[in-house]
């Protein structure tokens, strides 16, 4: 068994409801075993339980953070793809709402793989990166998706060891499979080369260029 992100050597961090997770030794990630992953068709029928919908004030706020960075950092002509954007693209709803230029793109319910084909200057995964299978993969193809002095925004929750993680709600989520600390971010700035890090709670931004 090896981490899905950095390749490094894993060993058992937790077991728990007969699911057993592995932390590396390295990146410090935290990952599902694979034989716990979710089939295409099961892991869609998850997402398909969301109630998710664009006009929710509370749904509006939640993602928030993110559309408040965009709004400050980039401009209504740069290129922006939401990544992940799931089955309501609340974040691709509030800037076009504000002629912003972003593209949404999800596997399961936008997979227009064009997308994929093409440069952009800021990038968004909200609540999407703990559900990447093989990190090092989809880390690396967006990296190649970004402008030279491009942005990577990712939100999720962050592990720390203040966390009782056998009750840590968010990993009992079943398409939850990656868990993310400090020291799993350092790592994918440092070997993506990403030229700059801002970890603010739950949003993490990752900066090419200076």
């Amino acid at each position: 068994m090896r981490c899905s992100l950095c390749i490094s050597e894993v060993v058992v961090f937790s077991e728990v409801k007969e699911r057993t997770y592995y932390k590396c030794i390295q990146c410090e990630g935290i990952m599902l075993d694979p034989s716990h992953f979710l089939s295409a068709n099961r892991e869609k029928d998850r997402y398909d339980l969301h109630q998710n919908d664009v006009n929710d004030l509370g749904y509006q706020q939640s993602v928030s953070p993110i559309v408040n960075e965009i709004l400050k950092r980039h401009t209504y002509t740069d290129n922006g793809l939401d990544f992940g954007s799931g089955k309501a693209p609340i974040i691709t709803h509030l800037l076009q709402d504000k002629s912003y230029n972003i593209t949404p793109y999800d596997p399961f319910f936008n997979p227009d793989d064009s997308a994929l084909e093409k440069k952009y200057e800021y990038i968004i995964c909200c609540e999407v990166i703990e559900h990447f299978y093989t990190p090092s993969k989809e880390f690396e193809i967006l990296q190649s998706m970004l402008a030279s002095y491009g942005t990577l925004y990712c939100k999720t929750k962050i592990y720390n060891p203040s966390i009782d993680f056998d009750s840590w709600w968010y990993k009992n989520d079943p398409t939850h499979v990656f868990f993310y600390s400090n020291k799993t971010i350092e790592w994918i700035k440092d070997h993506f080369k990403y030229d700059s890090i801002i970890i603010q709670n739950d949003l993490i931004i990752l900066k090419k260029g200076k």
